[in-house]
């Protein structure tokens, strides 16, 4: 371990530019170094059973946290799997893994099973790790532990600036990880991601306990961990960019036909679907309803580069839409289960919309005596659930039921209850 690294790991917290705005920790006025090598160098990237096995062994006989990190070709491929997966622990040093030489890491998952995994945006990196068998039982997430503990800037390198006094070189975040060979200046940054993960969560487990937040830190992390995978989504379609400009069912139909088509041939080609067709030429030729190949090819998104074939083929789809019978037409909205929009309320139901605004008035100025986005202090959606349907008789017990129904951790709970029972009492529900 070098000098800067022996220093990373001994460092109080630091309070340059990014942290709490309190009176936790002595202000550092040193300037920040900027970290350019691994403090083994770059690991070779495992592409073989082999040297995973023996990574398998390294990391299971090492100590402590075990910080991953993984690397996605978003923009570039279709799907979010992984391209390389980083891995660091005390007493095994790091690893660079291709998942795609490697898919299947169910048994280094397996090794790992009981060990807290550090993650930065535990939610991004967790679905693709879940693809080649990689599930963590416990788990520390060093940006929602940023955001408990108020810093204002959460990225990996703001935190690992702010808290360590290191900067990364985040040039090659968007880069195209699904690139073979991986270039070293990439490499390099992938290991780097993994570097200091450790250290920072040391750091803010501390940050979190001086707060007397680290109970409600491992509630989330808890709630992360245990998670069961999300539900696809239903009719994907409707979150095409530019969707609200589409008002008309057989419009609507035509958004649907070429959202399929498009979502088929990136998934045949392994691109990213705005590569084959963008959202707005979608919405283009549902705004437009071409008649024919002539009138498709004057419409923007559908010009000189794109060839007869594909002209055709997204003809086809229009016209698919346009023969449907008004029975096959999507309808207008997709069916609500929760409260109508906000915006709605007034109109709708006064008396709740009087109710959201008394618990919305309430929830922020808990948030910021707790220095923490209201968000993460209680999710929106819940809010809306218990003002749009208060439970009846408006006690402390009945508003914490109704919480702890809709997901809400034990922290939050004690938190939020007294706010919410205040102003549902005040709208007078």
């Amino acid at each position: 371990m070098t000098d800067a690294h022996d220093t990373a790991a001994d460092r109080s917290l630091r309070t340059t530019g990014g942290a709490p705005p309190d009176d936790g920790g002595s202000s550092a006025t040193e300037a920040p170094t900027l970290l350019l090598e691994p403090r083994e160098g770059i690991p070779p990237v495992i592409t073989d059973e082999a040297a995973l096995a023996e990574a398998v062994a390294a990391f299971a006989a090492g100590s402590g946290p075990l910080a991953v990190d993984a690397e996605r070709a978003s923009g570039y491929r279709y799907g979010q799997r992984a391209y390389l997966v980083q891995l660091r622990r005390e007493g095994a040093g790091s690893a660079l893994i291709d998942p795609v030489a490697c898919p299947d890491l169910s048994g280094l998952g397996e090794a790992l099973s009981g060990v807290e995994w550090v993650l930065h945006a535990a939610t991004q990196d967790l679905p693709c790790l879940r693809e080649i068998g990689m599930v963590p039982t416990r788990l520390f997430d060093t940006e929602l532990a940023g955001r408990l503990a108020g810093f204002p800037r959460v990225g990996l390198g703001a935190m690992v600036e702010n808290v360590l006094g290191f900067v990364l070189e985040k040039g090659h975040s968007a880069v195209d990880w699904s690139t073979r060979p991986l270039p070293e200046p990439w490499l390099r940054y992938a290991a780097l991601d993994v570097e200091l993960l450790v250290d920072l969560r040391d750091a803010l487990e501390k940050e979190l306990d001086r707060q007397g937040k680290l109970d409600w830190a491992r509630q989330e992390f808890d709630a992360i961990a245990s998670a069961p995978p999300p539900e696809p989504r239903k009719d994907p379609w409707r979150r095409t960019s530019g969707m609200h400009k589409v008002r008309r069912r057989r419009q609507m139909a035509v958004v649907r036909e070429l959202w399929q088509t498009r979502d088929r041939i990136a998934r045949r080609r392994d691109v990213s679907p705005g590569k084959v067709l963008s959202d707005a030429a979608i919405v283009e030729a549902a705004l437009a309803l071409p008649a024919n190949l002539h009138a498709l090819a004057a419409l923007n998104g559908f010009g000189q580069r794109v060839g007869r074939r594909q002209l055709e083929q997204w003809q086809a789809a229009v016209d698919r839409a346009k023969a449907l019978s008004e029975a096959q037409l999507p309808q207008p909205g997709q069916p609500v289960t929760g409260p109508p929009p906000p915006r709605a309320w007034a109109d709708k139901d006064p008396a709740a919309a009087a109710r959201l605004s008394a618990a919305r008035a309430g929830v922020s100025a808990l948030a910021e005596r707790l220095n923490m986005p209201p968000e993460n202090l209680i999710t929106p959606d819940t809010v809306r659930r218990v003002c749009w349907e208060p439970p009846k008789g408006v006690s402390a017990e009945a508003v914490a039921s109704a919480l702890t129904g809709y997901g809400a951790r034990a922290w939050q709970v004690e938190q939020v209850t007294p706010v919410l029972v205040a102003a549902l009492a005040s709208a007078g529900a």
